[in-house]
C-alpha cells in the first residue's frame, strides 16, 4: 500500500492513497463501523425514547434508532480513518481494517460520510428538526472536537469528548417529546461522568500503547495512581447522579433497586484499583475488571431505565 504522510500534533499522520490489495470481507466493514459502541449508543438511546413524556409509534422507535446507529457507525468509520496512523502503533487496535490494509483510508472516509450526512437527513424528514440538530452536534463534537482536536493535544480528552456519548438519551427524548428538559440532562450526565472510569480503566491496562502513539492519556501523563484517584472521584459522583431518575420520577423502584447494586459493585471495583496502584503494584487486571464491569453498568442501569420508565 502506497501511503502519504503529515505531520499533525507530534505524531506522524498517514493517508492511504489506493486501493488496498489485502482481501476485504463484510466483517471487516462491520468493525469499521464499532459495533459495539454502536449497540450502547442506540440502547442509551432508546432509554430516552422510553423516558421521554408520551408514548413514541413503532415506527418512530425503528428510524430514531436506526438513525442513532448509521450515525454512530458514521463517526466509527472517521475515527477509524482520522487515526489509522496511532491505530498502526498500538498492539490494541494494530489489526483494525486500515492498519491491517484491509479497507483504505478512502472507503472509511466515503461510508463514515454517508452514513453520517444519511442518518441526520433521516430524523430531520421523518422525525424532526431538533433530534436531526442533536445527532449531527454529537457527529461533528466527536469526529472535529475530540478525535481531530482533543485526542491528541490533552489528558482530559475523554472528559470533554464524553458529552458525544452522553447525547443519544438526548436525541431519543427529543425525537420523542419534540423538546428537551432537564430529565433528559440527567441521562447525559450519568453517561458524562461514567465514561471517565470506563476509559481511563483500559488506558491504564493499555498505557504502554497509548505512551507509544503518543496520545496524552491520563495513566500516560499523570501516572496509574494519581489516575485512580481521578477515577475514585469520578465514580462518587456518578453514584450520586445515578439515583436522580428515580428523584425526579423517571423510575420507580425496580430502577432504584438495581442502581444500588451496581452503584455497589462499582465503587468496589473502583475502590480495589486505587488499593493495587497505590500500593504499586501491577494494575492491569484490576483495571480490566474495572474496564468490563462498566460496560456491564451503564447497559444494566439504562436497561432500568427502559424497563421501570413513568
Amino acid at each position: 500500500m502506497a501511503w502519504i504522510g503529515s505531520r499533525f500534533g507530534g505524531v506522524e499522520r498517514e493517508r492511504s492513497v489506493d486501493t488496498c490489495p489485502h482481501r476485504t470481507g463484510i466483517s471487516d466493514y462491520l468493525v469499521l463501523l464499532k459495533p459495539r459502541v454502536m449497540t450502547l449508543v442506540v440502547f442509551t438511546g432508546a432509554a430516552g425514547l422510553a423516558a421521554a413524556p408520551g408514548a413514541a409509534d413503532p415506527a418512530t422507535v425503528l428510524v430514531v434508532l436506526l438513525a442513532m446507529a448509521a450515525g454512530s457507525g458514521g463517526c466509527g468509520a472517521l475515527n477509524m480513518w482520522y487515526d489509522a496512523d496511532i491505530d498502526a502503533l498500538m498492539g490494541r487496535t494494530l489489526d483494525r481494517p486500515i492498519p491491517s490494509g484491509r479497507v483504505s483510508g478512502g472507503e472509511a472516509l466515503f461510508i463514515g460520510t454517508v452514513l453520517s450526512a444519511g442518518s441526520i437527513i433521516a430524523l430531520y424528514v421523518l422525525i424532526n428538526s431538533l433530534s436531526a440538530a442533536l445527532l449531527a452536534f454529537t457527529i461533528g463534537f466527536y469526529v472535529l472536537v475530540y478525535t481531530m482536536g482533543l485526542k491528541r493535544r490533552t489528558p482530559q480528552n475523554i472528559v470533554i469528548g464524553g458529552l458525544a456519548g452522553g447525547l443519544p438519551p438526548v436525541i431519543g427524548w427529543a425525537a420523542a417529546a419534540g423538546s428537551i428538559d432537564h430529565r433528559a440532562l440527567v441521562l447525559c450526565l450519568i453517561i458524562l461522568l461514567w465514561t471517565p472510569p470506563h476509559f481511563w480503566a483500559l488506558a491504564i491496562a493499555r498505557a504502554s500503547d497509548y505512551e507509544k502513539a503518543r496520545v496524552p492519556m491520563m495513566p500516560v501523563v499523570a501516572g496509574a495512581a494519581a489516575t485512580a484517584r481521578q477515577i475514585f472521584a469520578y465514580a462518587i459522583l456518578l453514584v450520586a447522579v445515578s439515583f436522580l431518575p428515580a428523584v425526579l420520577g423517571m423510575a420507580g423502584p425496580i430502577y432504584a433497586i438495581a442502581v444500588s447494586g451496581l452503584n455497589g459493585v462499582l465503587v468496589w471495583r473502583v475502590a480495589d484499583l486505587w488499593r493495587v496502584t497505590s500500593a504499586s503494584a501491577p494494575a492491569s487486571r484490576a483495571a480490566l475488571r474495572l474496564f468490563a464491569f462498566s460496560i456491564l453498568y451503564l447497559f444494566a442501569l439504562f436497561a432500568a431505565v427502559i424497563v421501570d420508565a413513568r
